[in-house]
Parts: structure tokens; sequence; C-alpha cells
């Protein structure tokens, strides 16, 4: 198979997507720190560039978040040619792969939530190179996580209570709020 690596940027100017014509994770797993990433051999070998500053992976991309002071006109085409040649030695996303079944637990609101999170949020998070996970939900308030290039990032508090917040008041009228987790 001839791997294509093409990049789009997000919203979050720290990180770009490498997205490549090949499933490399079912679901998606965040290497924030360069410890984290022991247990990836594709996120420790990304991590050996200096710039690198945050792996996170989904589906059929890797979002990498680079150092301050670096310029993406000047990593960009290394890091595309280095995507490229991992995918295609099949470098590994993780040692051990997760179970993939999306399980909900919890109240019926809190499963309904769950449910609305992963349903809606979830594919609109992950176009912009992020990842989103429901923690709590405890007298009215949503507490989520925010992960790969939605962490921050300028506009996700714009995100989280414009547009997640007004969803779920909308379709789970016991919400009154939603806050991100801090990482």
């Amino acid at each position: 198979m001839n791997i294509n690596v093409y990049t789009e940027s997000t919203p979050n100017p720290a990180t770009m997507k490498f997205i490549v014509n090949k499933l490399l994770i079912n679901g998606s797993t965040d290497y924030a720190t360069r410890e984290s990433a022991e247990k990836s051999p594709f996120a420790k070998e990304l991590y050996k560039f200096s710039f690198v500053n945050g792996v996170f992976f989904a589906s059929n991309f890797v979002t990498v978040t680079k150092t301050e002071g670096s310029e993406w006109p000047d990593i960009e085409p290394i890091l595309k040619e280095f995507v490229k040649g991992a995918v295609e030695s099949e470098l590994k996303v993780q040692e051990v792969e997760q179970a993939t079944d999306v399980e909900f637990e919890g109240t019926e609101t809190e499963i309904k939530i769950q449910q609305i999170l992963n349903d809606y949020v979830r594919p609109a998070v992950e176009q912009d190179g992020g990842a989103i996970s429901y923690r709590s939900f405890d007298a009215g308030v949503v507490t989520v996580e925010l992960r790969g290039s939605c962490s921050g990032c300028p506009s996700s508090t714009i995100t989280l209570k414009s547009g997640i917040e007004n969803l779920l008041k909308r379709m789970v009228p016991e919400v009154t709020e939603v806050v991100s987790e801090a990482l």
C-alpha cells in the first residue's frame, strides 16, 4: 500500500494534524509528555525530535504539538516524511492494543451525557485533531477532559462553552454547566 500523508492545521496554532490513508489506532491516545510515550514506539520516535512537545493519535492521524520557537514551515516537511516512513514500516502506536468497545456507566443521565459526547462531540473534536473524555457529572456540572490539539488551544474555551455546553443543556435539561478538567 502506498502511504500518503497530508497535513491540516488545527484551531490550536501550536498543533498540526498529520493525516494518513491508513487506520493507525481504534479510538485515541494521548502522549502529552516524553515520559508517557514510553509504551508507544511511534510516539517515542517522534519525541526524539527536539521540536516535538506533544503527540496525540486518533483513527487515521497523529496530531503533533510543536515547541515554542519552532516554526511549522521548517518542521512540517520533516515530520511529514517521518510519519510516512513510520506508517510504511508499521511502527506501532501502542505496544498493546486497547479494547475499542465503548461502554457507558453511571446513572441514566450520565449515560445520556456520555452518549451525546461520543456521538456528536467526539467526531467534531477529532476533526480538529483533539479528543474529549467524559470525567463526571455532579450537581448539574459536567466535567470533561480535552486532549490533543484541544489541550491548551485558545479557542477550546469557546468550543466548550458555546458548543458543548449549549448542546448538552439543550439535550439534557439536568446539565447547567460544562467545565474542563486541567491535565
